[in-house]
């Protein structure tokens, strides 16, 4: 049976509703106004009120929007000899399960009772399922982002194996694109679309010829097509694995330029994933600051010369300012 609060100025409406209601072994305690009330709800938990809605003091409907804002799992029922429509609607908007007019009848208060502690009993057990079933979605969530990482790591070893002149390369872009990302004031969830996408940006390389990604000297023109195609490569791999973030698209994007010159599509400006905008300047920055076969590393500076350069032409103004400010003013390094 249930713990009930009984809230009525008036002692023999109280004596009478709590008689009612202890006959069917429901355990009442009785309370003359709000103040009264407030202070048994410190010392028990109950699973019901009734509360009279005129009363000294703090009214009825204020003693009921506080008990919503405070204690979720106990039920109101109002009991008034206020026959108002307006009252009526008020009540339920706020909470109230019921709103039972005096004088007092035996069965009513029975009926709204039993209603409203099944439908307590009821809300609990779904609020329950909710959190239950939301705890084990995260669960799986996390275990299948888990696993999903370790292939994509396993997939930008793959590349660095059959390239090791750019072993290191996607990671660090990636780091440097996740500090652009987080400096710009992203979602963590479109961080985490760069952080997945840089990693396997150059997934596509597993179709070009190693003797050509590890050439020494100057690539000809038929050898630079050929490259030109990973972005499509690596698309067409992911675009069929159902991520939660656009990675597909960034892979296929990170070599198109603001002014349409890249490559594949020959996007330009808002037409090219902010998330792509960024990967860009982040590949350009470490592929010059770092040793490639076909020449010695060019050192940040040179990269930062190139992007300032380029700035709203190449490649994304904003993105360029927040680069220049994190190896500036945040001394950031690529390791």
């Amino acid at each position: 049976m249930a713990k009930i609060l009984v809230v009525d100025d008036e002692e023999p409406i109280r004596n009478l509703i709590s008689q009612i209601l202890e006959v069917k072994g429901h355990a009442c305690t009785l309370a003359a106004n709000a103040i009264q009330a407030r202070e048994v709800l410190k010392e028990q938990n109950c699973e019901l009120i009734l509360c009279d809605i005129n009363m000294p003091g703090e009214s009825g409907l204020d003693l009921i929007r506080y008990v919503s804002a405070e204690y979720k799992d106990t039920v109101v029922i109002m009991v008034t000899a206020l026959d108002d429509p307006l009252i009526a609607e008020t009540v339920f908007e706020i909470g109230v399960y019921d709103y039972i007019a005096k004088p007092i009848r035996r069965n009513r208060i029975l009926t709204s009772v039993a209603n409203a502690l099944r439908r307590r009993e009821l809300e609990i057990a779904n609020r329950t399922y909710r959190e239950d079933l939301e705890q084990m979605v995260a669960e799986r969530t996390a275990k299948l982002r888990k696993a999903l990482g370790g292939i994509i790591h396993a997939a930008a070893r793959m590349v660095e194996t059959r390239d090791p002149y750019t072993a290191g390369h996607q990671r660090r872009v990636t780091d440097l694109a996740r500090a652009i990302a987080k400096e710009m004031g992203l979602s963590q969830d479109q961080i985490d679309g760069i952080r997945m996408a840089g990693t396997i940006h150059d997934l596509g390389k597993l179709s070009v010829p190693a003797d050509i990604l590890s050439k020494p000297g100057r690539i000809s023109e038929p050898e630079f097509e050929i490259i030109k195609t990973h972005p499509q490569v690596g698309y067409e791999i992911l675009k069929e694995i159902e991520f939660p973030w656009p990675v597909a698209q960034i892979v296929l994007q990170h070599h198109e330029r603001m002014d349409g010159s890249g490559y594949p599509q020959g996007l330009s400006g808002e037409d090219i994933l902010q998330e792509a905008r960024i990967l860009t300047v982040a590949d350009v920055v470490e592929a010059m600051a770092s040793h490639r076969p076909y020449r010695p590393a060019l050192g940040i500076d040179k990269a930062l010369d190139e992007i300032s350069q380029k700035r709203g032409i190449l490649y994304d103004p904003e993105v360029v300012d927040i680069t220049l400010k994190i190896f500036t003013e945040k001394e950031f390094e690529l390791k």
